[in-house]
């Protein structure tokens, strides 16, 4: 079997609060690798995002290891998490997060630009990326002309415009309805699919859930693999 891309081991993570200490992460272990694209279920609060955070180095967990494609990522400095992260993550929120003064063609070609691409390949890139998400015609358009549903088909294409090795996905559909929530999946799966990216989708979802290749819960600060349906 190949290396995974992400492998966690004994992930803590812990918050003060008003009430006290919270552990949401207890010991979590996983393994993502090439070509997967992996459920993450589990109630709110329960510490999904937690573990999407520290998962893509965005976030210092209390205790356990990160590595990604093979490399001990849990004690680099912040300079050196942020060219991992440019270099091998890409990341999609429930929340599109675009530049709202920026094109659609921009919103996805600047993070090529900012880790070094000439801006006539970035846009090249980005282009490609927004015609196979179907909104070739919308590439001029700014995040307020645009529907919910393809505000974050942008957001799609800009987490993989940089090639990523490691997509972290964060309810990217929980802000639609049904019907464009449906779409968008299959649009990030059949990306995600196409360019052998390794995926970690949460999801409250259960149906989309099970149409990815693994499904594992978060319960009590521990992650279960979880049977097919």
């Amino acid at each position: 079997m190949s290396e995974p891309v992400l492998s966690i081991r004994g992930l803590v993570r812990t918050y003060v609060t008003l009430a006290g200490s919270l552990t949401v992460l207890k010991g979590a272990d996983l393994d993502i690798y090439p070509g997967e694209i992996v459920g993450l279920i589990g109630p709110s609060g329960s510490g999904k995002s937690s573990l999407l955070h520290a998962a893509g180095l965005l976030e210092h967990p209390d205790a356990g290891r990160i590595s990604i494609l093979g490399r001990d990522c849990s004690d680099l400095a912040d300079r050196e998490r942020t060219r991992v992260r440019l270099g091998a993550i890409g990341f999609v929120y429930q929340f599109h997060h675009l530049l709202p003064e920026f094109t659609a063609l921009d919103n996805v070609a600047l993070p090529q630009m900012i880790a070094g691409k000439s801006k006539k390949a970035a846009q090249g890139r980005a282009m490609q990326l927004l015609t196979e998400l179907g909104l070739k015609a919308r590439w001029d358009h700014q995040p307020a002309q645009l529907s919910g549903g393809e505000q974050q088909r942008v957001a799609i294409a800009r987490a993989l415009s940089n090639e990523p090795r490691l997509l972290l996905a964060d309810e990217p559909t929980g802000n639609l309805d049904p019907t464009t929530s449906q779409a968008v999946f299959e649009n990030l799966y059949q990306l995600a699919r196409k360019t052998g990216v390794a995926a970690l989708v949460a999801t409250h979802n259960l149906e989309l859930a099970q149409h990815m290749d693994r499904v594992v819960a978060l319960r009590d600060g521990h992650l279960e693999e979880q049977a097919r349906a």
